[in-house]
């Protein structure tokens, strides 16, 4: 299950055609949202998303999908931002 879902096949195909440009490669995908296409590899890795098409001319993404996903943010954040593996840092008074 992909935690953000891309709409109908139907409702994208008929904003094709109505001329909406929601649908976008990797690099435009990574560009709207401000991140690097590796990461754009990871959510879909991840099963944060899910390309539209997905051949050899490459991987196309839902635009609005991929915004909703990175304002989403990640689905682990800590008590602590300073915490790593060994614990907080201690804070020098």
């Amino acid at each position: 299950m992909v935690a953000y879902p891309n709409p109908d096949g139907l409702e994208i195909h008929f904003a094709q055609i109505a001329g909406n440009a929601d649908l976008g490669d990797l690099w435009e995908a990574a560009r709207s949202v401000g991140v690097k296409p590796g990461t754009i590899r990871v959510w879909v890795t991840r099963g944060k998303i899910e390309p539209v098409l997905d051949g050899e001319a490459g991987q196309y993404f839902h635009l609005p999908t991929i915004q909703r996903a990175a304002a989403g943010g990640a689905k682990y954040k800590p008590a602590d931002p300073a915490a790593n593996s060994r614990g907080p840092h201690a804070h020098a008074a």
